[in-house]
């Protein structure tokens, strides 16, 4: 065999490697823009002066900080909306903030509150949280999940986690200029469910869900909105 036909047997080969070589180093690169892209804060622990930082830039009633990678650096839209959800688990903060913390999970939210009140915060409010299930409302959403003192049934939350829910709404609302809290049952208010953007969730579940326009009527009262 000649070495011109060597070379003929050998270059679908050369493609192949090739064109590995350069999937391979394709990915490496959307790999480095993707954490190059996340703010330095992201997914490591934070001295008490990044945490204090990190407060005055979102809500004052935080208690609990883990910063996760799963979000888009910044929201590319201003925030108008809230979007409730629910955990499905009387989860503690520490648990969800690690749950978070791991990019294969693709998730995460701007706050949690567990059962006894505390608040969490995982992903700046500059920033959009991987959680409603739908890109657009999430630009436009702060995501609050709340935890639930009863697994199953009507999937019941703590008196203390709602009372917390009301007041970090409050919040929210006057530091991102919402003036009125309207929950319409669909989309186009900007008090919104998960479940309005996915037909595989049932979040936040029916004690909530039944409970949306007394939130934001309270919402509302502490507001001044008429």
């Amino acid at each position: 065999m000649s070495l011109e036909t060597d070379k003929k047997e050998f270059r679908p080969v050369q493609w192949l490697l090739t064109g590995f070589c350069l999937l391979a180093l394709g990915t490496a690169a959307l790999c480095l823009v993707s954490v190059s892209g996340q703010p330095d804060l992201v997914g490591r622990a934070l001295t008490a002066r990044e945490e204090a930082e990190v407060i005055a830039r979102n809500s004052p009633l935080t208690d609990y900080i883990r910063l996760s990678p799963n979000g888009d650096f910044p929201r590319k839209d201003r925030i108008r909306k809230l979007t409730i959800h629910h955990m499905a688990g009387d989860l503690s903060l520490e648990t969800v903030g690690e749950n978070f913390s791991q990019r294969d999970r693709r998730a995460s939210s701007n706050y949690a509150i567990d059962s006894s009140g505390r608040v969490a915060l995982y992903v700046e409010e500059s920033n959009r949280a991987w959680t409603s299930s739908s890109r657009e409302n999430d630009h436009q959403a702060v995501t609050i999940e709340v935890a639930n003192d009863e697994t199953g049934g009507s999937w019941h939350v703590s008196d203390q986690a709602f009372e917390t829910l009301i007041t970090l709404c409050t919040d929210i609302c006057r530091r991102n200029g919402i003036t009125r809290l309207d929950f319409t049952g669909n989309p186009e208010g900007n008090l919104t469910l998960h479940k309005m953007f996915s037909g595989q969730t049932e979040c936040p579940g029916p004690y909530l869900e039944s409970r949306m326009e007394e939130i934001a009527a309270l919402v509302n009262e502490r507001l001044g909105a008429r």
